[in-house]
């Protein structure tokens, strides 16, 4: 057993061909941080029940690290695993992250980062953001840390758009999501990035998760649970789900609840964190993104059944979202040809 601790110049990663994902924790790690980046990435399959990451977790120097909980972590591997990586994800520590002098990293921190190859992407969960900050990797872009350490990250890190409102960012190689729960939803969104929304969604029902709360969605929700003996907008939103092929309005979805518009309109923003027409163009938007990927349907028949009425409205939609047409996007993520019944 001791055995894989001995030999730090062993090669970190042994599945060649799977996507290497390398978790930098150091003293006062968040175990559950920890945690879900593995069982995230470590539930994504392919079609076919074939493991699509391997994800290791590494140190600056291997060894004991203290977590935030009453009891230490083994790391085996040390910086050299973050040379070999496609993605580097870097969890929170209670220890330090708000403790650097002027923002700067220690040394041995820095010569991890430095071992990064160019082209490798960067994810921070909750306060990891200012380790990403501090290295220079945020200056001029949109990132997010946990809400109550964002007074202190925007002092320190002035350069970086900081939006301390939305649960994760995503600018292309670099990464950041807020408190705890987000590293799941950024986790989740990375995989949806690379393999699409239905192994995202096999990944998250696997570990018994919600499949997609939207990156821009609060981090905050005043109300997310409603309060005893006060009507919610859940019977609304099960009701619209089912209605996604048909147009809806702000009227109907009030009148399931018995409540007038403007009350309907509060209530589900204080709940969900964004307006209805926010969260139902984003269901349309997941729910096209699985008839793309495991149907044969037209992209006419996938802008029908999920409400959007034209293919160029689809279109539209799906550029505006994602960035991509929903052709590209099946072209990229459409798995084995679903047969129509019957055939």
């Amino acid at each position: 057993m001791d055995d894989i601790w001995k030999n730090p110049a062993m090669d970190v990663f042994t599945h060649p061909g799977r996507h290497r994902v390398a978790v930098l924790v150091r003293h006062g790690v968040l175990p559950m941080e920890l945690g879900l980046v593995h069982q995230l990435f470590r539930a994504a399959e392919s079609a076919s029940g074939a493991p699509l990451y391997e994800v290791v977790t590494c140190a600056p120097a291997p060894g004991v690290i203290r977590t935030d909980a009453d009891f230490p972590v083994h790391v085996g591997h040390g910086p050299q695993a973050l040379a070999e990586a496609d993605t580097v994800v870097v969890p929170a520590s209670h220890e330090d992250d708000e403790t650097y002098p002027d923002g700067r990293l220690p040394a041995a921190l820095a010569d991890a980062l430095a071992r990064i190859r160019p082209g490798t992407r960067i994810a921070s969960v909750c306060t990891g953001a200012f380790v990403l900050a501090a290295a220079g990797l945020l200056d001029g872009r949109r990132a997010t840390t946990h809400w109550k350490s964002a007074e202190h990250f925007r002092r320190l890190h002035p350069a970086v758009r900081l939006d301390p409102n939305v649960l994760y960012t995503d600018e292309g190689d670099v990464l950041t999501s807020a408190g705890e729960a987000a590293g799941i939803d950024l986790c989740l969104h990375m995989i949806r990035r690379d393999h699409g929304a239905a192994v995202a969604n096999r990944a998250a029902r696997s570990t018994v998760v919600p499949p997609h709360r939207d990156g821009g969605q609060a981090q905050y929700i005043p109300r997310p649970v409603a309060e005893p003996r006060r009507s919610s907008t859940g019977t609304a939103r099960a009701w619209a789900l089912e209605n996604l092929d048909r147009p809806i309005t702000l009227a109907e979805l009030a009148a399931r609840e018995s409540m007038s518009v403007r009350t309907f309109t509060r209530r589900f923003k204080e709940e969900v964190g964004v307006t209805a027409v926010q969260w139902l163009n984003r269901q349309r938007i997941e729910r096209a993104r699985q008839l793309l990927e495991e149907t044969d349907l037209s992209v006419d028949r996938v802008a029908a059944d999920t409400g959007f009425g034209t293919a160029a409205s689809l279109r539209q939609h799906m550029q505006r979202t994602l960035g991509v047409t929903p052709t590209g996007y099946r072209a990229t993520f459409r798995g084995p040809a679903t047969r129509p019944a019957g055939l």
